[in-house]
């Protein structure tokens, strides 16, 4: 007993250093995030809500602008899906710019761009003008979602990204919110200085962007090292988690730009995308008119139904991306939303009663805006440095053709049947298409963990 005794206290004035230490670096960590949190993501947040607001604002203005430039529902769901084909063409080329001339220089020339071209909406006349600039506003904006993405891999290591990736996408419903609160006042102004109601919403909704391209370029640093916010121990503590995530990445620094774009995890992952986004573009572009067909209610009462969802949405969203990093869990977080939206599809798609169409469609949109956290947590997993910026904008390449896929189909559907319904009962199929992928993906990343341990265990045996 003696002896035992006499050990434990030989041992208590080592082991107290360590603990102690470890404490001391838990604190410096929860010192660095927190900064982070703060001092990065309102901004990307408010930037990325400008740039799905004027991405989808024509939503709202087609209730207008359709009839008084004689647009077709076909017209209109080509020219709103001609956005994305210029968006995923530029996708890769742009993401690689950003890593030349530095996140903040890029992210701010595209916001400045677009904000002109989203502006520059209101002088459309003509369905070929129409189309054009739908074109032009997608090729500016190529790079934002994906650039952020990566910009966060830079500040949060992969334990703690699901939650920073939510606080700030919570700007995708978020956005929903200011659109739907506003459209109905612009739309009001009909007649304003010789300006319809449309007009008005795409100038006062795309020049608050351009402007807002000065914040980012003022305001965000490149990487850790830059920020004047960070103490010295606070940017070693990221610089040894993040290098620590990059050793457990399966495309790492090491990995080259053509060996991310060919790998099948990038394109599973972004067939569960590009599946998850067809209905949720499909949705977007839609949505005020459903709502209208459904309720009979006037624009301002639609906007701020679109409003209530948008709450309903950033709530989903950041519930999602918190229980998703403290779980552990990405795969049923990402697989039974899915579910969901393909359940609230089949209920929407019968077009009666309105009561439940609006529940539907709202429950389907709560379940999208819920697994987006976790699913963007997933490419983060297994790609780092160079390789993560290629990938993610390959993910993001195939995935942005979803909006092109999503508002023709439903375009097509209601010229050829007079309703959006039948075209909501096709959303079903994609919807179990993410699931299945995401399945498969999060699978093949669970059988190539235990040999990623396995490694990590020898290479500490060996030091």
């Amino acid at each position: 007993m003696r002896c035992v005794l006499t050990s434990e206290a030989i041992h208590r004035p080592i082991d107290a250093p360590a603990a102690n230490e470890a404490a001391r670096q838990v604190a410096i960590g929860a010192s660095a995030q927190r900064k982070a949190a703060w001092r990065l993501l309102p901004i990307l947040s408010i930037g990325y809500c400008l740039a799905y607001m004027d991405r989808v604002n024509i939503s709202f203005a087609s209730l207008r602008m359709n009839s008084d430039l004689h647009f077709s529902a076909t017209i209109y769901g080509l020219g709103a899906g001609l956005f994305f084909i210029g968006y995923a063409l530029c996708e890769v080329p742009s993401n690689l710019l950003l890593l030349r001339f530095g996140p903040k220089r890029w992210l701010a020339r595209i916001m400045f761009t677009w904000g002109l071209l989203a502006a520059a909406m209101m002088f459309v006349r003509t369905p070929l003008e129409f189309y054009g600039l739908r074109l032009l506003l997608g090729i500016a904006e190529a790079g934002f979602f994906p650039g952020v993405i990566y910009y966060l891999t830079l500040w949060f290591p992969a334990a703690m990204r699901a939650r920073a990736v939510s606080r700030f996408y919570v700007a995708l419903p978020l956005s929903s919110v200011v659109m739907g609160s506003l459209a109905g006042w612009l739309l009001g102004l009909q007649g304003k200085l010789g300006l319809a109601g449309w007009q008005w919403l795409f100038l006062l909704e795309g020049l608050p962007a351009a402007l807002f391209s000065l914040v980012i370029l003022g305001l965000l640093p490149d990487r850790p090292e830059q920020a004047q916010w960070l103490s010295i121990e606070e940017k070693d503590w990221l610089k040894h988690q993040l290098a620590e995530d990059s050793s457990h990445a399966h495309l790492g620094h090491q990995a080259g730009v053509l060996e991310a774009l060919l790998s099948p995890k990038v394109w599973l992952i972004g067939l569960f995308f590009f599946s998850a986004l067809t209905c949720s573009y499909s949705y977007s572009f839609s949505a005020p008119a459903m709502l209208q067909a459904a309720t009979g209610w006037s624009v301002g009462k639609v906007g701020a139904l679109v409003a209530a969802f948008g709450v309903a949405g950033a709530l989903s969203m950041l519930l999602g991306g918190t229980h998703s990093d403290r779980t552990g869990d990405r795969a049923l977080h990402c697989i039974v939303p899915c579910c969901v939206m393909a359940a609230s599809y089949f209920v929407a798609s019968y077009g009666r009663p309105g009561w439940l169409v609006v529940v539907a469609l709202a429950v389907s949109f709560a379940a999208f805006n819920a697994l987006q956290a976790p699913a963007l947590a997933v490419p983060t997993q297994f790609m780092a440095g160079r390789a993560a910026a290629a990938g993610i904008a390959a993910m993001n390449t195939i995935t942005m053709f979803s909006g092109f896929v999503g508002p023709y189909w439903m375009g097509v559907m209601k010229d050829r049947t007079g309703f959006y319904w039948f075209g909501l009962r096709g959303l079903i199929i994609p919807s179990l298409m993410a699931a299945t992928a995401m399945f498969v993906l999060t699978r093949s990343l669970a059988r190539s963990a235990p040999f990623a341990e396995l490694k990590a265990e020898l290479v500490d045996e060996t030091i």
